[in-house]
């Protein structure tokens, strides 16, 4: 019953992890290249380098930003109701 409760929670803080994780990389994106905006894979004037860079940056934002939110809201979740709403491990 606790996954279950967690679920809706879970969709709004993948909506917010989004929400900063774009903003974040802008700032990032712009701080690495100095480009206000971050080339997309079918601008014709852009390197492949470059576009590849952008990709991998933003995945890796997008990845840490997500992870973070997820754990955070887990453990307030964990804390508010004292189950854990994610996944757990049994230890050998």
């Amino acid at each position: 019953m606790s996954k279950l409760l967690y679920r809706p929670l879970g969709l709004a803080f993948g909506l917010l992890g989004g929400f900063l994780a774009g903003k974040v990389f802008d700032r990032l994106w712009k701080l690495v290249s100095g480009d206000r905006v971050a080339p997309t894979p079918t601008q014709k004037d852009r390197g492949w380098g470059e576009i590849l860079l952008a990709a991998a940056l933003q995945g890796a934002v997008f990845g840490l930003v997500r992870a973070a939110i997820d754990r955070a809201g887990a453990i307030g979740y964990d804390k508010l109701t004292g189950e854990w709403p994610g996944d757990t491990q049994d230890v050998d």
